[in-house]
C-alpha cells in the first residue's frame, strides 16, 4: 500500500503569539516523527501553492482577496479572539489548500493509494466567508470541490474526527446533495454546532456528538452506528478525512479520552469502508491536535495505519 505525505515549509511561516495552541511546533514535531525508520517507505512530496480557481469554488473571490490583503507586513493582527494572521499566514494557508488538492490528484490518478497532508493552518472552522477557529481557508472543502471539478467525482464524503465540530465544512455543504459531511465531536464545546438534529437541507449532514469524558469504546460505537452506515449508503467516489487529533486524552482544549490506538482503529475502519465503496481512495488532512506528545503519537498511529492497513 502506497501512502503519500505532503508537507511544505510555508506552514512554519504562520506565526502565532506565545502560548497560542495552534503553533508552528505542531509541524516540527510531525517532521521529527516522520523521520523515523518506520516511515522510510512513505512517498514524500512538497505541496504546490494553491490555485485561486480552486479556492474560489468554495470561498467568494472578494473574501479570498480580503483575506490575502489582511496579512500584516510585520507583527500579527487578530481576525477574532482566537485567530491571528502574521506576514506568512496567507501563504501558509494557500500552500495548505494546494497540498490538499495535490493529494487528491495523486490519489484520484492512482499514483498512490492514500495520502496525509501535514500542513497548517487548519481549515474546518472556516465558513463560506468567515474565518474563525484558527482557520482561514476550508482546505477539505477545497479538496472536495477539486475532486468534483477535475475528476468528475459524483459524490465525496468528508469524515471529521476532530474534537471540535467542523462548522465551516457543514456550512459550506449544508444544502449540497453531492457532498456528505460527517462528524464526531465533543459537545458542548466550541464552536457550539453539531447537534444530532443538524442534518442539512439535502440530508447529507451527519453529526455524532460525544460527551466530555467519552473514550475509545463510545467513539467507536458512534462510528459504527452513525458514521459508517451513512458513508456506505452514500457510496462516495472519494473519502476525505479532517484528521484532528485533539480528542486525545492529553489535549488541553477538550475532554475526550482517546489514545493513539483509537486513531489507528478509526483509520483502519475508514480504510475498509473506502475499499468497499471507492477503491480505497482516502485523503487525510491535518486539523487540530494541540498537545505535542498527543499529536505525535496519534498522527504516527494514523499514518502507520494508512501505510499498512
Amino acid at each position: 500500500m502506497t501512502t503519500l505525505l505532503v508537507t511544505h515549509p510555508s506552514g512554519l511561516g504562520h506565526i502565532t503569539p506565545a502560548g497560542h495552541p495552534e503553533r508552528a511546533d505542531r509541524l516540527r514535531v510531525l517532521d521529527r516523527i516522520f523521520e523515523q525508520e518506520k516511515f522510510a517507505h512513505l512517498v514524500r512530496d512538497a505541496a504546490p501553492r494553491g490555485e485561486r480557481e480552486d479556492i474560489i469554488r468554495v470561498h467568494p473571490a472578494d473574501f479570498v482577496d480580503a483575506m490575502g490583503n489582511a496579512a500584516p507586513t510585520d507583527g500579527v493582527v487578530r481576525i477574532d479572539a482566537d485567530t491571528v494572521m502574521s506576514p506568512g499566514t496567507w501563504e501558509a494557508a494557500m500552500y495548505a489548500s494546494g497540498g490538499a488538492c495535490f493529494a487528491v490528484d495523486e490519489v484520484m490518478e492512482g499514483k498512490v493509494q492514500n495520502a496525509f497532508v501535514a500542513m497548517r493552518p487548519p481549515g474546518h472552522h472556516c465558513e463560506t466567508r468567515k474565518p474563525m477557529g484558527f482557520c482561514f481557508v476550508n482546505h477539505v472543502a477545497v479538496a472536495a470541490r477539486h475532486a468534483q471539478a477535475k475528476y468528475g467525482a459524483g459524490r465525496v464524503a468528508i469524515f471529521d474526527f476532530d474534537v471540535h465540530h467542523g462548522n465551516g465544512t457543514q456550512d459550506i455543504f449544508w444544502a449540497d446533495p453531492t457532498v456528505m459531511y460527517l462528524s464526531t465531536h465533543e459537545m458542548p464545546l466550541y464552536p457550539g454546532t453539531g447537534e444530532l438534529s443538524e442534518t442539512g437541507a439535502a440530508g447529507t449532514i451527519v453529526n455524532a456528538p460525544l460527551r466530555a469524558g467519552d473514550g475509545g469504546a463510545i467513539f467507536m460505537e458512534a462510528l459504527e452506528e452513525r458514521i459508517v452506515p451513512h458513508i456506505i449508503d452514500f457510496s462516495p467516489d472519494l473519502i476525505l478525512l479532517s484528521a484532528g487529533f485533539d480528542a486525545h486524552v492529553r489535549d488541553p482544549l477538550a475532554s475526550l479520552r482517546l489514545v493513539d490506538t483509537d486513531f489507528a482503529r478509526v483509520t483502519r475502519r475508514l480504510m475498509a469502508v473506502a475499499d468497499k465503496v471507492c477503491g480505497g481512495r482516502v485523503v487525510s488532512l491535518l486539523e487540530g491536535g494541540y498537545d505535542l506528545e498527543g499529536l505525535a503519537v496519534s498522527a504516527s498511529a494514523h499514518v502507520s495505519t494508512l501505510m499498512h492497513g
